[in-house]
């Protein structure tokens, strides 16, 4: 199995705290199929509990590792097991807790947890509720397993329906949303090019799709996925959407959208398309391009050759035709000021 590791991140992908903290920075890395590696920074010793369980309290989870002083740790896991960390300071008692960012997929691209980032009044976006995903034709059954455990309340497909067809999705047993609309449309009826003009379409083009997705988090039923085929351009503007409703900051939530250059997986995104058998259909016969470009197999950094984010561009639309995200979520998305309340009060801890 080819693991998906997690790599060193700047500090704004971190649980963090704006004063000197019993913990800081925690990460957890897979460095082996069956292990688990906790790192953190901090100014006293730590206990580590494990579980399953993303809410569970020290009370009900294993105690790992006991007065740690050195800021590693490496714990085995049976493979494919979700576990979530939490790191408790051994004298303050205040506690932080961690995952493993991205599920170590045999076959899957961009299936992350957003959980862990720093949000509104202080608190930390809840692990193991929201997952954001590439599209998952080609799971294998161990994989498909995996994702089964995160037990899913709902799966809202971001894609257009001819990608759909394509590449349907191998996730099965879970409640499954979707908007209709033509990949044409989206492109244009030419090749899309990512950048300005695909992003500022964005707030209107993914309106619907966001309203899908709020309502299935404000229904409080448990976890929810979304994706489109790669995860990275209407996943991660509906995941920067959810992210600023829970107070998340801006700064942060770019720097989780650059994510999916490491996490992509290309070759798990789409099966191989036959252009004799589709040779009249032309959203099949677009993809079918990109499997034969060599260069379409490396993700491709999300930004302008000047540096600037795709997703900026989102946000700029955003900002200027609605004065404000919040602007935006409830004039176009239906969300009341309870209604956000009630978001962060459900996914923030």
């Amino acid at each position: 199995m080819k693991l998906q590791t997690t790599l060193p991140l700047i500090a704004l992908l971190f649980v963090s705290t704006a004063h000197a903290a019993p913990v800081e920075a925690p990460l957890v890395t897979r460095t082996a199929t069956d292990a688990l590696t906790i790192s953190w920074t901090g100014r006293e010793p730590v206990d580590i509990f494990l579980s399953d369980d993303p809410g569970a309290k020290p009370n009900d989870a294993k105690l790992v590792s006991k007065e740690d002083r050195d800021g590693t740790e490496t714990v085995k896991v049976a493979a494919g097991e979700r576990a979530y960390f939490l790191l408790k300071g051994h004298k303050s008692g205040d506690m932080v807790r961690v995952a493993e960012r991205v599920l170590p997929l045999q076959q899957g691209s961009n299936f992350r947890d957003i959980g862990g980032y720093p949000a509104a009044e202080g608190k930390h976006v809840r692990w193991g509720l929201i997952y954001r995903s590439g599209g998952q034709p080609l799971l294998t059954d161990a994989d498909v397993k995996q994702i089964h455990a995160l037990k899913l309340a709902n799966l809202v497909d971001l894609r257009s329906s001819e990608e759909r067809v394509i590449a349907p999705t191998r996730i099965d047993a879970v409640p499954y949303q979707a908007v209709g609309y033509s990949m044409l449309t989206l492109t244009g009826g030419g090749a899309p090019k990512n950048g300005q003009g695909a992003y500022r379409n964005m707030p209107t083009m993914m309106a619907p799709q966001l309203r899908l997705v709020f309502q299935d988090l404000l229904a409080r039923k448990g976890a929810i996925a979304y994706n489109c085929s790669a995860g990275q351009d209407r996943t991660g503007f509906v995941t920067a959407i959810i992210l600023s409703a829970l107070g998340v900051p801006r700064d942060t939530i770019v720097a989780d959208y650059h994510l999916s250059t490491t996490y992509r997986r290309p070759q798990w995104e789409m099966p191989k398309i036959d252009t004799v058998a589709q040779a009249n259909n032309p959203v099949a016969m677009f993809f079918a391009k990109y499997q034969q470009n060599p260069a379409a197999a490396k993700p491709q950094p999300l930004k302008e050759a000047d540096g600037t984010p795709f997703l900026s561009h989102a946000f700029n639309e955003i900002d200027s035709r609605w004065g404000s995200v919040d602007n935006y979520l409830e004039q176009e998305i239906g969300l009341t000021k309870l209604d956000l309340a009630a978001l962060r009060a459900g996914y923030l801890e």
